[in-house]
């Protein structure tokens, strides 16, 4: 649902008045009761966005998840979605995901409305839920197979393997593996139909930092690839260290975004100190 304010061509009354997107609605002046239609034009997709969000909308009884939340992600980003535990992220991802039927607004993935079209895109995606787990006695390679055989598009196995380091584990049980690794099989499987854009919820959440630190690196591998990906955090420094865009979420509502650089001088203090490292230990740049 979105609003769109019109002007009475015959009194001049400002009204406003509510629509979806490639609705007409018909209007009556309440001063001069002149009658009219207005048409809420479906915005116009670019060939360079992924994805589209726009007056997006979630609510359950007298909470409300998401409220009307916008935005944009362009093909070949990361895009970071942060904010606390409750902020609404995974509720939103649901949505686009087609897994959850948003309360009102709209939704675009490659140009096409998943309302009407989600089969046509979902061949497209893949998904790294919150909570991932897998067979625990089958090994990385039979993993990564089962789950390609659930696609028609197929992604080559052995280069998904090699891409992400797993070469050394593809004979080991899941079972086996450690946690930073299973994390590793999880993006591993979001590869196996060759999707363009890929939606990682909290991929990283209860790692150790250097864990973590080798997820981080196998995500930012997919950028180089060329994969579009929708990364759900509530770590600061994982938006910062991986994303090209960042929205911050809080009680449903998008409250700040842009680039880092852009959040940083916009939000941030200014006061700035930045601490290099130096050729000569006796020597601190700031």
């Amino acid at each position: 649902m979105v609003d769109k304010t019109v002007r009475c061509p015959n009194c001049g009354k400002i009204i406003t008045l509510f629509g979806e997107h490639g609705e007409v609605v018909k209007i009556t002046c309440s001063s001069c009761y002149l009658e009219g239609k207005v048409t809420f034009k479906k915005p116009i997709q670019s060939k360079n966005i992924a994805i589209e969000v726009n007056n997006l909308r979630k609510i359950y009884g007298n909470l409300v998840a998401v409220n009307n939340i916008s935005f944009k992600i362009k093909k070949g980003e990361i895009f970071a979605f942060l904010g606390p535990n409750g902020a609404g992220k995974t509720t939103t991802v649901e949505m686009i995901e087609s897994i959850r039927q948003p309360t009102s607004g709209n939704i675009w993935i490659d140009g096409k409305d998943i309302k009407t079209s989600f089969n046509e895109v979902k061949e497209k995606i893949s998904i790294l839920p919150q909570e991932f787990h897998s067979f625990e006695k089958l090994t990385v390679k039979e993993t990564l197979v089962y789950f390609s055989k659930l696609y028609k598009k197929k992604a080559d196995i052995d280069n998904i393997i090699n891409a992400m380091d797993l070469k050394d584990e593809e004979k080991k049980y899941y079972k086996d593996l450690s946690g930073g690794l299973k994390q590793r099989v999880g993006v591993a499987i979001s590869l196996v139909n060759d999707p363009d854009i890929v939606f990682l919820d909290e991929p990283t959440t209860g790692l150790d930092p250097k864990s973590r630190r080798e997820v981080w690196k196998v995500i930012a591998s997919l950028r180089d690839r060329g994969k579009t990906v929708f990364l759900t955090t509530h770590y600061m420094e994982e938006a910062e260290y991986l994303a090209d865009n960042i929205a911050i979420i809080h009680k449903g509502k998008i409250i700040a975004e842009g680039t880092l650089d852009d959040l940083i001088y916009k939000y941030g203090d200014e006061s700035i100190l930045r601490i290099q490292k130096s050729s000569s230990k006796k020597q601190l740049i700031f």
